[in-house]
């Protein structure tokens, strides 16, 4: 299996199966790619649009036997139309101070992270990473990847994500955040980050992975409009209340 990459085909290998970390008594399966060399990011372009995803030096996709519940999302960004409450989170938020760094683990970052993973997915695949497997979730890229970082203003480390930035929006690869702050909504208001900070450099689109039905770990993505999913057809713009219901 491949499609072609300029001057030669790009394979594609299909994992084996493994209990699917969003829906119970499911198997999840992907299709897989190495992302390496000279044309890696241009090769991510190209796959992004078609609703792949990356982790390390690999873009996946689900390619899951009867089940196609995971739906590309991404939110078109200079139409962002919030309602009252992702209004109320961004004015809540407004206090905290933002930096967009290079994509380097440290071990301020790693604690924040591991408290995350323990209070929010403590029975996630991902649970008792060590500081050298979270440093290689950061630093294994070979786009343009950057960490943002949300302070409060006394300093204190409050959120993280792992952005992809490329020609036409960026990626929230991974986010993670103070789980002892539910009141901050910390997680919406990353996104809410993104999304300003697409508009301030005139990037159309932020991606925000897949959007599970059914999947409590998913339906934040719902407050967020205008939104696309990627699907038979493309790109389409729709409402994940509307997609459910289909």
């Amino acid at each position: 299996m491949s499609i072609l990459n300029r001057t030669r085909p790009l394979p594609f290998l299909v994992t084996t199966e493994l209990p699917c970390p969003y829906l119970p008594a499911r198997m999840e399966r992907k299709v897989v790619t190495e992302l390496s060399g000279p044309t890696a990011a241009d090769t991510y372009e190209t796959l992004s649009r078609a609703g792949f995803r990356r982790s390390h030096g690999i873009a996946y996709r689900p390619a899951c036997r009867g089940c196609q519940a995971c739906v590309p999302v991404r939110v078109v960004a200079d139409e962002y139309d919030p309602g009252r409450t992702l209004r109320r989170i961004e004015r809540r938020n407004q206090d905290l101070r933002s930096a967009v760094r290079p994509a380097r683990a440290t071990q301020e970052q790693y604690r924040l992270f591991s408290r995350y993973l323990e209070h929010r997915h403590s029975d996630g695949e991902m649970l008792g990473m060590n500081l050298q497997e979270y440093g290689a979730m950061i630093e294994t890229s070979p786009l343009d990847t950057r960490v943002v970082e949300l302070r409060a203003p006394s300093g204190t480390l409050m959120a993280c994500c792992l952005t992809d930035w490329t020609k036409d929006g960026v990626s929230a690869v991974y986010s993670f955040f103070d789980p002892e702050l539910p009141a901050r909504s910390l997680g919406s208001y990353v996104v809410i980050w993104l999304i300003r900070e697409a508009q301030r450099w005139g990037l159309p689109y932020v991606y925000l992975g897949y959007w599970v039905e059914g999947s409590r770990k998913m339906e934040y993505k719902s407050r967020f409009r205008p939104i696309e999913l990627y699907g038979a057809d493309g790109w389409q713009r729709a409402s994940l209340q509307a997609a459910a219901a289909t």
